[in-house]
C-alpha cells in the first residue's frame, strides 16, 4: 500500500513542472476506459471535455484526467495528453479512427512570480504530453505537476493523495491539488482541519488543538475572483455506472469540507472527478455505494492535507510559505 491513488489497480499518474514558469501539469491514465463522472462546487470553474460525464451522455469510458496550472491557458494540457495516447492507439472508436477522451480541470496560478512570457503559445500542451508520458504507480506529492504554483491564504498548496480500503476489499483512493482561496490549517497553524482523518502521522500528526483558538472560525480568504480552485480525483476498482460514479463525486465532495475552510466559495473552483477502473462488483448497489461514499470523502480530506504538508515554497520574493517553513521545528 502506497498511500497514493495508484493503489487502486488500473491506473498510473504523471507529472510535468516548469520551474521556471512556476507551473505543470498533473495526468491520471487509465489502463482501459474508466466510467467516470463529476461534480462541481466552486464558483469559478474551469474545465474541458466534462458534459460528457454527465450520466445521460453517449460516452461511457475516458482515458485519462489532466490537471493543470495556468488557468485557462492550461486546458491545452488535454491536447497534449491527446496526443500521446493516440500514439497509444487509445481513443473512443468512430469507425476507422480513435479519439481520446481526456477531461481536464484547471487551476489558476498566473500571478505566484513565474515567468509566464512564454511567447505566441502557452507550454500547457508540451506539458501535458510529458505528465502522460511520465505515468506510473510511484508519483510525487507536493510542489510538482498541476501543484507547482498552487497557494493556500496562509501556506503553500501542491498535489497530495491518499488511499485507503473498503470493510469489502473495494479500493478507493484520492488525488488533490490544493490551490483553495481558504485554508486547510485551523487559525494560524499548525493544525488541519482534516486531522481526525488523519492515518499513520501522514500530515504531521499534531491531531487537534486542546482548545480552540478564539479566531478558528473567521474567514481567511487571498486574493481577489477567479484566483483558486482546489482539483479532485478520485477512483475506486469497484464497478460503477455513470450514474453511481456521479452519486459518488457527490458524496465525495464532503472531503473538501473536512479539510478546507471556507469552501466552495464564489471565488474557487472546485472540481472533483470520480473514475471506476471496473475490477470488483459491489455486494450491494445502494449500501455498497454508500460505504464507498463515506470512506471517498475522508480519504479526499487526508489527500487535501497531505498536498499541502508535503508543498515547498516557491523561490521567489513574497511566496506564499509551505507549512513545513512555518511549523516543522514546533510541538503541540
Amino acid at each position: 500500500m502506497r498511500n497514493l491513488i495508484t493503489d487502486v489497480p488500473g491506473l498510473k499518474v504523471g507529472h510535468a513542472t516548469d520551474a521556471k514558469l512556476a507551473s505543470g501539469s498533473t495526468v491520471v491514465i487509465f489502463d482501459e476506459p474508466a466510467v467516470a463522472s463529476i461534480d462541481v462546487r466552486g464558483g469559478a470553474p474551469g474545465t474541458r471535455e466534462t458534459a460528457l460525464l454527465d450520466p445521460a451522455q453517449a460516452v461511457q469510458g475516458i482515458d485519462a484526467i489532466t490537471l493543470s496550472g495556468g488557468s485557462a491557458f492550461g486546458l491545452d494540457a488535454a491536447s497534449g495528453t491527446q496526443a500521446w495516447l493516440k500514439e497509444q492507439g487509445r481513443g473512443f472508436v468512430v469507425r476507422s479512427v480513435r479519439v481520446p477522451i481526456v477531461p481536464a480541470a484547471i487551476l489558476f496560478d498566473l500571478l505566484n512570480g513565474g515567468d509566464k512570457e512564454w511567447g505566441r503559445f502557452p507550454p500547457y500542451r508540451d506539458l501535458g504530453y510529458a505528465a502522460a508520458a511520465a505515468a506510473g504507480v510511484e508519483f510525487a506529492l507536493g510542489s510538482v505537476g498541476a501543484g507547482t504554483g498552487a497557494t493556500t491564504v496562509n501556506c503553500k498548496g501542491g498535489v497530495g493523495s491518499a488511499s485507503a480500503q473498503s470493510p469489502d476489499g473495494h479500493w478507493i483512493g484520492a488525488l488533490a491539488v490544493v490551490n483553495a482561496v481558504g485554508s486547510v490549517i485551523i487559525d494560524k497553524g499548525p493544525w488541519f482541519w482534516a486531522a481526525p482523518f488523519e492515518q499513520n502521522g501522514e500530515f504531521g500528526g499534531r491531531g487537534l488543538p486542546q482548545v480552540f483558538p478564539p479566531n478558528a472560525l473567521a474567514t481567511r480568504v487571498k486574493g481577489g475572483p477567479n484566483e483558486s480552485t482546489t482539483l479532485v480525483v478520485i477512483a475506486t476498482d469497484a464497478i460503477l455506472t455513470k450514474a453511481q460514479a456521479k452519486r459518488l463525486a457527490v458524496m465525495a465532495q464532503s472531503g473538501l469540507a473536512r479539510a478546507i475552510f471556507p469552501i466552495h466559495t464564489p471565488l474557487d473552483g472546485d472540481v472533483l472527478f470520480a473514475a471506476s477502473t471496473g475490477r470488483r462488483q459491489l455486494a450491494d448497489p445502494q449500501l455498497g455505494l454508500t460505504g464507498l461514499g463515506s470512506l471517498a470523502a475522508h480519504v479526499v480530506a487526508r489527500a487535501i492535507a497531505r498536498g499541502v504538508f508535503e508543498a515547498t515554497a516557491l523561490p521567489f520574493s513574497g511566496a506564499v510559505p509551505s507549512w513545513r517553513e512555518q511549523f516543522s521545528r514546533e510541538h503541540n
